[in-house]
């Protein structure tokens, strides 16, 4: 969790405070989360719940999964991501099925299924996440962070394998979980009685309050920057249909006008306006989410409900856009997104030849063939190695670790870096020099 601190909300590697981090992003989600159940739980009585005990039940585990949502994000956001699924696209000819690149490298015995070629190609923090919790956490009988099933589920933000994905339903547009973690997932839905493509009820509640978070407080980290000012997003929210007339925005208006008369400097003005934006958006959605989830929650309840509850919220839709302007188009942002994923693709260049370039093909752990290989794989934290050995032996044949396995120990190590670790690593190895033999 507290990886989260150095990994990338909007700014990557932002030396202001003040602005969030992974790990602020996901407290904000989690506290946001705790107060929608609260309010839809005290307003319907319980019904919308299952009446299930709001204390006991409902917010720890609305807490559990809005602290762990993003744990499984590699470093420097979305960005990082697709960084990660391009050094997989770039080599799909045959990182999936040979054993080298190049002409006359041979096939390997066992290939990455066709179905699973997906979970790298375009690699997706979500099931990663899913990884994180149920089995590479550090633990005494490796059960990860020994959840429980219904915490787990409803961590399930996209509830089905790769296989199973339809970019036309928004709730299985991605997948939710590697193949790796079928057997967790098999248990989850063995306790809890929910099917494949069946998202868990809270579920719609962290994503909401995810939602939310993207868009007033990404603003906010504008405002904190001085990138726009208060007085702009006011200006945008005055002249944008479906919003200038609701009472959230007049009422910001109002503070707007109290402030400017005050005899209080223009930078402490500044301040003030920017504490108003925060609160008043954020109470105006999270009343418009808890109103959304108990309209829909006997269908939410009943599994016949499908698109995000935020959705269509015009309000939760402008805020975003003035985000996606001026915080995910910003020459600072993209300039860093463009250094994380030439660190990415070098890490990963690095690293897939520490795995691979080893004495004896069938054991991971055998001696490596060359001086720089050896530095990098002793980077490799040991529970991603016990992990990738552990699953090995599972699948049976007497624990050679095949593709699958190594291109799963590839993924392990480059997302559970931090921003800071990732670039200095690559600095580090970056000053190794590659010693080419004829």
């Amino acid at each position: 969790m507290r990886r989260l601190a150095d990994k990338t909300q909007v700014w990557p590697m932002d030396a202001n405070d003040g602005v969030r981090t992974r790990l602020t992003h996901s407290h904000e989600v989690a506290n946001l989360a705790r107060s929608i159940a609260t309010a839809v739980a005290s307003a319907s009585g319980g019904a919308a719940f299952g009446r299930q005990d709001l204390y006991r039940t409902i917010q720890p585990i609305v807490s559990a999964i809005g602290l762990s949502h993003d744990l499984g994000n590699p470093p420097f956001g979305h960005q990082g991501e697709v960084a990660m699924g391009s050094w997989f696209e770039s080599r799909r000819s045959w990182i999936f099925s040979h054993e080298r690149e190049g002409n006359g490298a041979n096939e390997l015995e066992e290939q990455v299924p066709a179905n699973l070629i997906t979970e790298f190609v375009d690699f997706d923090g979500n099931p990663q996440t899913m990884r994180v919790m149920g089995r590479l956490q550090t633990s005494h009988h490796n059960v990860g962070l020994d959840l429980t099933a219904a915490t787990l589920a409803a961590s399930l933000k996209y509830p089905v394998h790769a296989d199973a994905r339809d970019k036309d339903r928004d709730h299985i547009k991605k997948a939710g979980y590697f193949e790796s973690e079928r057997d967790i997932v098999e248990w989850v839905r063995a306790e809890t009685g929910l099917e494949e493509g069946q998202r868990h009820p809270l579920t719609w509640i962290m994503e909401a309050c995810d939602d939310i978070a993207y868009s007033v407080l990404d603003v906010d980290d504008l405002l904190k920057k001085g990138i726009i000012s208060p007085d702009d997003v006011l200006t945008v929210l005055k002249h944008t249909a479906g919003v200038r007339d609701l009472s959230s925005v007049a009422k910001l208006e109002e503070k707007f006008i109290e402030v400017n008369d005050s005899p209080r400097r223009a930078e402490i003005r500044r301040d003030i306006k920017e504490q108003f934006v925060r609160a008043y958006m954020m109470k105006a959605l999270i009343a418009d989410a808890g109103d959304a989830y108990a309209r829909n929650a006997d269908a939410i309840m009943a599994f016949k409900f499908e698109k995000p509850i935020m959705q269509g919220n015009a309000l939760c839709d402008v805020m975003k856009d003035i985000a996606k302007k001026y915080a995910f188009a910003n020459p600072a942002v993209l300039h860093s997104e463009a250094i994380g994923a030439a660190a990415i693709d070098g890490l990963m260049s690095v690293f897939w030849s520490a795995i691979q370039n080893r004495k004896n093909p069938e054991d991971l752990m055998s001696k490596r063939l060359e001086a720089r290989d050896s530095y990098a794989f002793s980077l490799i934290s040991p529970n991603y190695l016990e992990a990738a050995c552990r699953e090995a032996k599972a699948t049976g044949g007497g624990g050679r670790v095949r593709r699958y396995h190594e291109l799963r120990l590839l993924t392990d190590m480059i997302s559970g870096m931090t921003d800071g670790f990732a670039i200095n690593t690559w600095r580090k190895l970056s000053d190794v020099p590659i010693i080419v033999r004829a």
